[in-house]
């Protein structure tokens, strides 16, 4: 499969949590096509990983033009995994390359979803800098932080479980207890 074209108003598992669950193994293009016109629609859309948003009625025209263009993109980053790495952050054994939107341990890949790499990369980028679970949630959702506690508590957990060795004694991301979390210096 080379492209997804998704609706938000599928039957069973809507367009929206379709792109959730295809992001966290996937970085193929996705583009939504949706009645729903609304800028905070589409907003939704972008920032969960759409790589497009289109709205009903279209030209098909338009609709191929955009196919093309994605793909062309897609093919074109993919060829850039085998030249020289750009923007690169570590962290001990921690990498993320974010031209590529590449996170590896140890030279191991590991998959994130958008919000968990974005989350990530704001730590590493700032490392030894104490966030407040307010500060993430803002800097993330680029909205106001109103009882977000759980939200970045899962994803929080999501991503060590996915670098650490043991979540339970993290390496990299740690809490500092009633503060919020930061990325140890290595």
């Amino acid at each position: 499969m080379d492209l997804m074209i998704l609706d938000v108003m599928m039957p069973g598992l809507d367009g929206i949590r379709t792109t959730l669950k295809v992001r966290e193994t996937s970085s193929i293009p996705i583009i939504i096509l949706s009645a729903k016109s609304e800028d905070t629609d589409k907003i939704l859309g972008l920032n969960i990983g759409a790589d497009d948003y289109i709205t009903k009625p279209f030209n098909p025209l338009e609709l191929v033009a955009r196919v093309k263009s994605q793909m062309r993109r897609y093919t074109q980053l993919g060829n850039m995994n085998q030249q020289p790495a750009g923007q690169i952050y570590k962290c001990g054994g921690l990498a993320i390359n974010d031209d590529n939107k590449e996170v590896t341990v140890d030279d191991e890949i590991i998959k994130l979803t958008p919000i968990e790499y974005n989350i990530l990369l704001l730590l590493v980028k700032n490392e030894g800098k104490v966030f407040s679970i307010d500060e993430i949630y803002e800097q993330i959702w680029n909205e106001e932080a109103i009882g977000a506690d759980n939200t970045v508590a899962v994803h929080i957990r999501h991503i060590r479980e996915k670098i650490e060795i043991n979540p339970r004694e993290p390496r990299y991301l740690k809490v500092v207890w009633g503060v919020g979390y930061k990325i140890e210096k290595q």
